[in-house]
């Protein structure tokens, strides 16, 4: 019942929103981008498991046509990120060379649901809003996508804009050299919620990287890898399961030196 009132206490302060946030509303888009909204569907990761994989139908454009009409052509120079914001401060930044590997689509109605609205399995979340937008990725045509998870797809996105941040911050000078893969996993994984250097999330307090220097080694690798072993109940995602294990073994092993290797930048 929270959730669904939830959901329509957003629908009706949306137009205000968007208004200060930047993202026009469903109408105002569709007349910036000049083209039908179509269906998509996807194996929606917040429904699926290891074993299991679900299909949902939505509705929106591709995100390469809604981020040339937001952003013009300043989201694909060299080195940029598409920095998603949502309502509740999670913040996804997405390089933007992905988009042109990937077919990534901005969506705001899940077809023949009365509601936009998903369950999130992992966090144990029953119908979570997912508007005003959402951003998914068709991992049916790129199945490689699948042992990513949830990873990179935002819900309750407000604003859309570009962000150059990443080089600075995630590998100040000092780093030693060979990090800049294990810099892009901490951002692909941590920094939508947490943050380094000023550079990630706003749900989460403090700088991940000088939390996990204060951490067991052991500690912090049950955090990514079981969160809820370690905390029933918590919102915090571990790495996707989707993945093989040897592999969120080795993806969590570079996180963690990655995070005790990174000074603060001065």
């Amino acid at each position: 019942m929270a959730k669904r009132l939830t959901a329509l206490w957003m629908a009706a302060l949306w137009p205000a929103l968007s208004a200060a946030l930047g993202l026009p509303d469903v109408a105002a888009l569709q007349t910036m981008i000049g083209v039908p909204a179509a269906p998509v569907q996807v194996v929606e990761p917040h429904l699926s498991t290891r074993d299991v994989a679900t299909r949902v139908q939505y509705r929106g454009w591709p995100a390469q046509a809604v981020l040339d009409r937001v952003l013009g052509d300043s989201w694909r120079s060299a080195g940029a990120d598409v920095e998603f914001r949502a309502l509740d401060g999670y913040v996804s930044r997405i390089p933007a060379e992905r988009f042109s590997r990937f077919r990534a689509y901005l969506v705001y109605e899940r077809i023949g649901q009365p509601d936009f609205t998903v369950d999130n399995l992992a966090q144990n979340e029953k119908n979570v809003p997912l508007g005003p937008y959402y951003l998914v990725w068709d991992n049916i045509r790129d199945p490689e996508l699948l042992s990513e998870g949830g990873t990179y797809w935002p819900y309750q996105v407000a604003q859309v804009l570009v962000s150059r941040e990443r080089a600075t911050a995630l590998l100040p000078p000092g780093i030693a050299p060979g990090f800049d893969e294990s810099a892009a996993l901490t951002q692909k994984y941590c920094l939508a919620c947490h943050r380094v250097n000023g550079y990630g999330g706003d749900k989460a307090r403090g700088d991940l990287a000088q939390i996990t220097k204060a951490l067991p080694r052991a500690d912090f690798l049950r955090w990514v890898l079981e969160p809820s072993v370690i905390k029933p109940g918590t919102a915090m995602p571990g790495l996707p399961e989707a993945m093989a294990e040897s592999d969120r073994q080795a993806v969590a092993r570079r996180l963690l030196d990655y995070l005790v290797a990174v000074p603060a930048r001065q």
